[in-house]
């Protein structure tokens, strides 16, 4: 089992549901994030004062899922996240040792 974890443009968001959801992953987590990486930042003008705004808007998705769908998931936030310009983002991966359905007490790949 894996956990991937993507941190993609906000906009693109609503896009790589949809490709997640057609190869048949049915959750993850969504949260709205801050941070710079390459793309530095930017500056802005706010009431006649300019100012440098350091952390961009980012969205980070978060993936459970069993090994045999790494493949696709990895390709289907890559194709659908992708902008081909700086910033698009990150995909983190990492091995789950153990996942537990908390309603049921499910244990392993059947409790994602």
């Amino acid at each position: 089992m894996k956990l991937i974890s993507a941190i993609i443009k906000p906009f693109k968001l609503d896009e790589v549901r949809e490709a997640l959801a057609a190869i048949g992953i049915q959750g993850m987590t969504v949260t709205d994030v801050r941070g710079f990486g390459r793309q530095k930042g930017h500056t802005e003008l706010y009431r006649g004062a300019e100012y440098v705004v350091d952390f961009l808007p980012k969205t980070k998705i978060e993936v459970a899922i069993a090994d045999e769908f790494f493949e696709r998931v990895i390709e289907a936030i890559e194709k659908s996240a992708s902008t081909g310009k700086i910033g698009d983002g990150k995909i983190f991966v990492v091995n789950l040792e153990e996942v537990i359905r908390i309603r049921t007490g499910e244990t392993g790949a059947g409790a994602l």
